[in-house]
């Protein structure tokens, strides 16, 4: 109770203080304009903020790509790296930078929502499709030192928020795959912009059945509601209740086709207060999520659940052009129970909580220089008081910008870890230390043209106390070998008037400190994108979208280490206006390519969807 009592004490002291009004704020429904851009980043003030380099999708370039799931979306992002247990609802994970899946922390409206009865702590992509989904923001390295906690290799930022495009689609092929999806927005007499998103998926594709034809059902249904109030010319509350379901069959191994069936649904509730002046940034935030995970194997049922409920408080102060600063604390509950009904009969349960607080600095230190600092002070359950910090100097000489950086991370261990149970003789281990992390980065763009530019990122990150499963698999430990990942991230990128294209490529190695590489983590991966309107005579005015990306050969494990070939991923994507509706053809896996990744795991091949969108 004492943690929680400071934690709210500090939240609300932002909101004491009084500041001059904004301007007032007259609201714009047909161009879908905002008075506040929701899309800052968290924990961050006005000059702080200059030093964070991150991904931006917005909805406007998901509905370009044709894609339908944020794992697709995803795949397309240089530096992360996308293994699948099989096609469409199957469980996801992502690695970034070659770091663990659990190094990346996903937020949902910036807070944490990872799923802390999974194995690792770890948030599975499989089930988050984009028709709920305003945006994505993809934080890489110490971007995402901010964060906190599980931001050790970076984060990923779902955010929902109120969409005033009134809309419904239906996207599909044949009885293997289709979607479709609504949104509609009222803004209410009152005041209040109430709106609602939702969507059905459904696939019937590969499991994981190698090089088979065996096919496994998975059914998404996902829902989100969203609420904004105008308190006054500053002040906003803000709702969002989001959901998934997802049911799904998987197979136990590679030549398995039993057809077990997994159950999973996520549901979250985030409510905030907003208050913004012309000096100002204020955020009072409460989050709840849980995590209901059921799965039916041989005949028996078991369950993993976990709940979580969070406190956070922030004020960002700018002073004046040459300095900003904020503060802020966040207080996570987090507790679970694991059952397995199998042979080996378990039933544990436990909970975990960590207060954060932390504090940043903006320093305009010349007209070409900005110094940014950030600092976290966490007191967790288990491993107890932890600081991470992180420094952060870039210089802009006329068309040339180069940044230096170094940040410390960390990532507690997850309640399965702690306190968990599985069909086998497994159980937790409560005395676990956190995992530690030292990033450092060096990063430059240059401007070559009006509109070329070409940006490049070295980076070398070092984990130490890393967690991992014990060699007889009955619980966890902290391993002394540390881990080195190390890379480099270089991007060239032109916009013209009607055309966009991105070029990337990516060199990285991960390896332990006695010289083992990490399994799962291609050496090399380079693509691009290529977006272009077009005004035909023919057929009018109509978009384009290619995208193209290779990963190279890397080892896996079956039942012994193997090699996984490289891939050469083509996706397309055409949209057209007619009429009154924005039609829309994608063809997924262009080449047909027939690839397993993770190893026994069948990728779909080449696919054929087309859909339409209509606007009111």
């Amino acid at each position: 109770m004492r943690l929680i009592f400071l934690s709210i004490v500090l939240c609300l002291y932002a909101f004491l203080i009084n500041a001059e009004n904004l301007p007032n704020c007259n609201w714009d429904n047909q161009n879908s304009t905002t008075c506040i851009n929701i899309f800052k980043t968290n924990n961050t003030s006005k000059i702080s903020e200059k030093g964070i380099n991150k991904t931006i999708i917005t909805k406007e370039d998901i509905e370009k790509s044709g894609l339908s799931s944020v794992n697709d979306v995803l795949k397309t992002i240089s530096g992360l790296d996308v293994f699948q247990n099989g096609p469409s609802g199957q469980q996801s994970s992502i690695f970034t930078r070659g770091a663990e899946s659990n190094h990346t922390l996903v937020l949902l409206n910036g807070i944490a929502i990872n799923d802390q009865s999974t194995t690792d702590g770890l948030h599975d992509f499989g089930q988050d499709f984009v028709q709920t989904i305003q945006q994505i923001e993809v934080y890489k390295g110490s971007s995402g030192a901010q964060f906190g906690p599980s931001a050790i290799a970076g984060a990923i930022n779902l955010i929902t928020a109120v969409d005033y495009k009134n809309k419904y689609s239906i996207s599909g092929f044949d009885e293997r795959n289709n979607s479709f999806d609504g949104n509609f927005t009222n803004i209410t007499g009152n005041g209040w912009h109430l709106n609602f998103k939702g969507a059905k998926n459904q696939s019937n594709t590969n499991s994981a059945k190698a090089g088979g034809n065996e096919n496994d059902d998975s059914d998404n249904f996902q829902i989100n509601l969203n609420a904004k109030k105008w308190i006054d010319d500053n002040t906003t509350i803000n709702s969002t209740i989001y959901s998934r379901k997802t049911k799904s069959k998987y197979d136990s191994s590679a030549s398995a086709e039993e057809g077990y069936l997994a159950d999973n649904l996520m549901y979250a509730f985030q409510s905030g207060i907003s208050r913004n002046y012309k000096d100002k940034d204020d955020n009072l935030i409460l989050h709840y999520h849980a995590y209901d995970r059921d799965y039916q194997n041989e005949g028996f049922l078991d369950e993993y659940n976990s709940e979580s409920i969070t406190f956070k408080g922030e004020r960002k102060i700018n002073t004046n052009e040459n300095f900003s600063f904020g503060f802020g604390s966040e207080y996570k509950y987090d507790w679970g129970k694991f059952e397995n009904r199998g042979s080996y009969k378990q039933s544990l349960k436990g909970h975990i909580d960590d207060l954060g607080l932390f504090t940043n600095f903006g320093y305009k230190v010349s007209d070409r220089s900005n110094l940014s600092l950030y600092g976290r002070l966490d007191n967790h359950k288990t491993t107890g008081l932890n600081q991470t910090y992180k420094i952060n100097l870039t210089t802009t000489i006329e068309n040339f910008k180069i940044g230096v950086s170094h940040s410390t991370g960390l990532r507690n261990p997850s309640l399965y870890e702690l306190y968990g149970a599985a069909d086998y003789n497994y159980k937790g281990n409560r005395n676990l230390d956190a995992e530690k992390s030292n990033t450092n980065e060096v990063f430059a763009s240059y401007d070559l043209h009006q509109n070329l530019t070409i940006k490049s990122t070295s980076y070398r990150t070092t984990i130490f106390d890393r967690i991992e499963q014990t060699s007889d698999y009955t619980s966890y430990e902290n391993k002394k070998l540390n881990l080195n990942q190390e890379g480099l991230e270089s991007e060239l990128i032109f916009n013209g008037e009607n055309q966009k294209i991105s070029l990337f490529a990516n060199f990285s190695k991960s390896k332990t400190t006695n010289g083992s590489a990490q399994l799962r983590r291609p050496d090399i991966t380079y693509g691009g994108n290529y977006f272009k309107k077009f005004n035909n005579s023919l057929v009018g005015i109509f978009d384009i979208n290619l995208n193209y990306k290779f990963t190279g050969k890397h080892w896996d494990i079956s039942s012994s280490n193997v090699e996984v070939k490289s891939t050469h991923i083509i996706n397309f994507a055409a949209t057209k206006n007619l009429y009154g509706s924005i039609w829309n053809l994608n063809i997924s896996n262009l080449l047909n390519e027939r690839y397993e990744r993770p190893i026994t795991y069948s990728q779909d091949g080449r696919q054929l969807r087309i859909g339409f969108t209509r606007k009111f």
